[in-house]
């Protein structure tokens, strides 16, 4: 019923109030539980995930009681997988969440939050310390229609904060600005606090910033800009130095984020969340100097924007020596759709089916074919689920790890 009533043009609007008195009843019922919590809360396209756990990482480190809330995980000390594919959860799911994470003595929560959450007022009754806004780009226009609806919706996020921090590098971060009660912004071009000596290397990145050496574990110039915000976010909280640079180094990775795929392979394989455009293009940035030929997996959603279908195709050819198209949560619209987007937009950057373009509707058999096209040196791409747990399809979620799928793949390759 739901899937025929979003059809209906102004559903979402529509439904608003609904979603307004879900929340207010929901923070109520639990005793509006993060009334006593110092909230950080993340938004933005992408890299929203990796900054919440490197903050989380980072206080938690320095000895204090941290909740975290992410489209991987949630918890306080022992972190319990998040299964559904939402990022932040409805009303009520997440202020029962937050008034167990309160209730386990946590001192701070750092809270993922989505453009959808804040259209709908899901974090109402939530006060916001610190916001931190990482980068805005082309995505979920199914749901918001335009851009600058996009933007706006986001906005609220900054609006509601005591205290923001803006990637100055984005466009978007002007008008924010401009409604934000105090921020500071940061970036590697423009803003008050860039980085400095940036080096990137295959297994992460380093950087010196003020005057620490930030280090991550987990490669991408796009970590550059998450450790950055969450060393900002450290300063603005007080913690010493050591503590901000051992917050963030110590963080080993963050599941089905640039997570590289070791089963003694002579090969590297990299599997990662990227779905968004944007994202896809940071993912192939990241490993510019990959001598060997890349091969990249990917899919798109079904029932999501499908303009971006052409784009994504379009960006997986140009950057991909072979291109293997296959499903991803194709729900109830018709894969061979879906994958007709992603062909168009490959062909165009001069791909040819059957030569370094293959259409493969099963993912683990589209993994299991880009595994056994893998030559020494070769970089395999996995691409658009990364944490994800099911894969969602026309007759319900089917269980998938693309990690473990991979995995699985690689040692079956080997035998």
């Amino acid at each position: 019923m739901k899937k025929l009533l979003e059809k209906i043009p102004f559903y979402n609007q529509a439904v608003l109030p609904y979603h307004y008195g879900q929340a207010v009843i929901a923070s109520i019922k639990n005793g509006f539980p993060a009334k006593n919590l110092h909230v950080i809360a993340v938004t933005g396209t992408n890299g929203k995930t990796t900054t919440c756990f490197m903050i989380w990482n980072m206080l938690k480190s320095a000895g204090y009681k941290t909740g975290l809330m992410t489209t991987v995980a949630y918890g306080v000390d022992k972190l319990e997988p998040e299964l559904g594919h939402m990022t932040t959860v409805d009303a009520f799911t997440l202020n029962d969440r937050i008034r167990k994470i309160s209730n386990q003595g946590a001192e701070y929560l750092v809270l993922e939050v989505t453009s959808h959450a804040l259209a709908e007022f899901r974090i109402l009754n939530i006060p916001v310390e610190i916001a931190v806004f990482t980068n805005l780009t082309h995505e979920h226009l199914d749901y918001h229609k335009t851009l600058e609806n996009y933007r706006n919706a986001k906005g609220k996020l900054i609006k509601k904060a005591k205290f923001s921090v803006l990637n100055a590098d984005d466009p978007a971060t002007k008008y924010y600005q401009k409604i934000a009660k105090e921020y500071i912004t940061y970036g590697i071009k423009h803003g008050q606090n860039k980085p400095e000596k940036i080096e990137l290397k295959v297994n992460g990145i380093k950087f010196s910033y003020h005057n620490m050496n930030i280090e991550t574990k987990i490669p991408g110039v796009f970590n550059v800009y998450n450790s950055l915000a969450a060393a900002i976010v450290g300063e603005k909280l007080g913690l010493k130095k050591e503590q901000i640079e051992t917050g963030i180094k110590s963080l080993d990775s963050v599941e089905g984020r640039m997570n590289v795929i070791d089963e003694g392979q002579d090969y590297t394989v990299i599997v990662d969340y990227a779905h968004a455009p944007d994202a896809i293009e940071k993912v192939f940035e990241s490993v510019k100097g990959h001598k060997g030929r890349i091969i990249t997996v990917h899919g798109g959603a079904g029932r999501r924007d499908p303009s971006t279908r052409p784009i994504r195709g379009e960006i997986l050819g140009k950057h991909s020596d072979i291109v293997i198209i296959t499903e991803d949560d194709s729900r109830d619209e018709p894969l061979d759709q879906i994958m007709a987007g992603f062909k168009k937009g490959a062909i165009k950057a001069g791909k040819k089916e059957g030569k370094d373009l293959f259409l493969e509707p099963d993912r683990k058999e589209a993994i299991k074919l880009a595994i056994n096209k893998a030559k020494k040196g070769d970089l395999v791409l996995i691409l658009g689920k990364g944490h994800e747990k099911t894969i969602l399809r026309a007759d319900g979620p089917h269980d998938f790890e693309d990690i473990k799928v991979t995995r699985a793949c690689i040692r079956q390759s080997r035998r």
